[in-house]
């Protein structure tokens, strides 16, 4: 992946009021998820914009709260690439994927990013777009190729996701299907229904015609 680079400033000042507050400001409250998962009750020191989510058993997560500018994630979020992002927060490089956005019903402007930080070690679940190649032998014989899944789900450490996955099809007949169970790509553990549909060779009447008129021959 690429790596997207975002400054960012801790939040300590929590709830919807000091979030409205921010909003007006250009910015856009962030929630950097996939923190250390620690021991209750905690004695260590918690830094700014940190805070101790419970998670049941006597166990917390630390996530860290912070702001973004809406011009500094436009780049990020406006565009089909996926993005590893560098987060500097004071001078403190974090690495972390976009997990989830919130945007306004109506202006459709953001209103809250979820991030989750990884790490070389830690396997993340993101989607990747897809890309075909090739011709298809179906599409030579008069179908249609179509594509249905733009994004496929991979498991992986962040090091490993590419940018896109590639996909050939020269091999994909007239009226035959290429789903997820039949796919693999190397470091990588595909998450979707291993019988989803990612692209087709549909028949035309143009094909049928000559499919017909073949048979009709004979």
């Amino acid at each position: 992946m690429k790596t997207f680079q975002l400054v960012a400033e801790p939040r300590t000042d929590l709830g919807k009021k000091a979030a409205k507050a921010i909003r007006k400001e250009g910015k856009i409250p962030v929630v950097l998820n996939g923190g250390e998962i620690i021991t209750l009750p905690y004695s260590g020191t918690l830094r700014e914009g940190e805070k101790i989510v419970e998670i049941g058993n006597g166990k917390g997560l630390i996530t860290t709260d912070l702001v973004v500018t809406q011009e500094s994630v436009r780049n990020l979020i406006y565009t089909p690439d996926i993005y590893a992002i560098e987060l500097d927060v004071h001078g403190e490089k974090r690495m972390a994927v976009l997990k989830d956005l919130q945007f306004h019903p109506v202006k459709d402007n953001i209103l809250h990013i979820d991030l989750l930080e990884v790490n070389e070690n830690k396997p993340v679940t993101i989607e990747v777009p897809v890309k075909l190649e090739g011709h298809a032998e179906g599409v030579k014989a008069g179908g249609k190729l179509t594509l249905s899944m733009k994004k496929i789900k991979v498991k992986a450490p962040y090091t490993a996701i590419p940018e896109r996955v590639v996909i050939n099809v020269d091999n994909l007949g007239l009226g035959k299907t290429l789903q997820i169970g039949e796919l693999h790509f190397e470091g990588l553990e595909l998450m979707n229904a291993k019988n989803a549909v990612v692209c087709a060779v549909q028949l035309t009447r143009a094909a049928r015609g000559a499919a017909a008129a073949a048979a009709a021959g004979k």
